[in-house]
């Protein structure tokens, strides 16, 4: 908590996290910044009374004002009314975690190209389009401020039937470091960098053999947790020596997936 009191010299700096309205890792997010003594803005499109018990939970868990911001970031001007929402309300912006996105499997013979551009508009544009509103007023903030986008660690290496969402995905890593470029250039103590979670929330609808057998594959021999996911976010915002950077926290999946071949080395 003190270390992000001292980089954006406040008791209480405020977070703006986009896509947390449901119990999801965005929400996960946003609770861990609550703990640390963060002024929050949850951010839900549908979810508004999912969003409404956390933030009760919130306020009474940790003592401190949180907001709920509503739209979908797929229409024009959204992401411009969240950001000026919690900045009025609070009278600043110091961190924005772009958590907001949508992802289905499709087969590639059924992908349209209209669902190729919803992606584009609510996992890309929309996570842009909320960069650069906080983002230009954390530049006329002296404290500046700290932007973690959301990415995807299967960037590297797609699995089937989503090639409609990782084009969506892989546009984030670029846009890191060009905001972190522009904002950074504007004032130095604006910092922009992307988490690319791994396995960390398995669908309800997974069996327990399906979700051993995925374990099994894992380098660290396990899936993660939102909370892998909230930790990584507190990092970021706290090293103020870090920008520009896509941050894997995958369990090692990015490097290896066992396959169950075991290789053996003659060495005689």
């Amino acid at each position: 908590m003190q270390r992000l009191q001292e980089i954006f010299n406040t008791d209480s700096p405020v977070a703006l996290i986009t896509g947390s309205g449901s119990p999801r890792v965005g929400q996960t997010i946003a609770s861990w910044l609550a703990r640390q003594r963060c002024r929050i803005a949850l951010h839900a499109n549908t979810s508004i009374e999912k969003a409404e018990q956390a933030a009760a939970q919130m306020r009474t868990e940790y003592g401190v004002d949180v907001i709920i911001t509503q739209g979908a970031l797929g229409e024009d001007g959204t992401a411009e009314k969240i950001v000026d929402e919690t900045a009025g309300h609070f009278g600043r912006i110091d961190v924005l975690v772009n958590s907001a996105a949508i992802w289905h499997p499709t087969k590639l013979e059924a992908v349209t190209a209209d669902e190729v551009r919803r992606y584009f508009e609510i996992n890309s544009l929309g996570s842009f389009l909320c960069a650069k509103a906080a983002g230009l007023r954390m530049v006329d903030q002296p404290s500046g401020g700290s932007i973690v986008n959301i990415g995807d660690w299967a960037t590297a290496r797609p699995y089937l039937d989503h090639a409609a969402y990782f084009p969506s995905k892989g546009a984030i890593e670029a846009m890191t470091r060009s905001l972190a470029v522009e904002l950074g250039t504007r004032n130095p103590r604006v910092r922009v960098n992307c988490i690319q979670p791994g396995p960390v929330l398995l669908s309800e609808d997974m069996s327990e053999l399906d979700q051993r057998r995925l374990a099994e594959t894992m380098l660290l021999g396990r899936v993660g947790t939102p909370e892998s996911i909230a930790h990584a976010v507190l990092f970021l915002c706290e090293n103020d020596f870090v920008t520009g950077v896509c941050l894997p926290v995958d369990g090692g999946r990015t490097i290896y997936a066992s396959d169950g071949v075991q290789m053996g080395m003659n060495t005689g």
